[in-house]
């Protein structure tokens, strides 16, 4: 994203909030944090921490403060917004202006979010959460890049379908099955 636009976007977040309830805003795009997929912008929002001190519960006080303080104006947020932000974090600013990555976060998603496709309406899904490798997580981006789908959730249904229509698939289903009724006479 050029840096005007990040500009205008930190311009436009700070002016819902009022003065000093924002450290710093981030913008990141697909590359800056792991969290971001192709085709989506984030933003994440350091809240000050005005000399509380650091930890987890402090974090955890200063985030619930921030929400508490400014309840209505989250929800301004999601209809300002421009829509190819896919989601908003708040988190308490750390030591100095240091980027943590862990402790309590607030994170809305905004207006223009990625929609759901249909599938993910319609059927009964299940979450799972895995962690990548380099080498994958690029397959997994290049096949969205390619428009194989639409998100990493995406691509990994759509790899277990493939895997689900090979003909050898039903032969190690009867496998299974066997191995359970052998179990179950023990």
């Amino acid at each position: 994203m050029a840096k005007p636009a990040t500009g205008r976007i930190e311009k436009q977040l700070r002016s819902i909030f009022p003065d000093g309830a924002i450290a710093r805003v981030q913008v990141l795009e697909y590359g800056d944090d792991p969290e971001v997929e192709p085709g989506d912008t984030a933003i994440r929002v350091f809240i000050p921490r005005s000399d509380r001190p650091e930890g987890e519960e402090a974090d955890e006080e200063i985030v619930q403060a921030f929400e508490e303080a400014n309840h209505a104006l989250l929800k301004k947020v999601r209809e300002k917004l421009p829509r190819f932000i896919g989601w908003v974090e708040f988190r308490a600013d750390g030591p100095g202006g240091a980027a943590g990555r862990h402790g309590p976060v607030l994170k809305i998603g905004a207006r223009g979010g990625r929609a759901r496709a249909f599938d993910e309406v319609s059927e009964e899904l299940t979450p799972v959460m895995t962690r990548l490798g380099p080498g994958d997580l690029a397959t997994v981006d290049t096949l969205i890049t390619a428009g194989i789908a639409n998100s990493r959730a995406e691509v990994l249904r759509w790899a277990v379908g493939r895997i689900r229509e090979h003909p050898a698939y039903a032969q190690l289903q009867d496998r299974v099955r066997e191995i359970n009724e052998l179990k179950a006479q023990f």
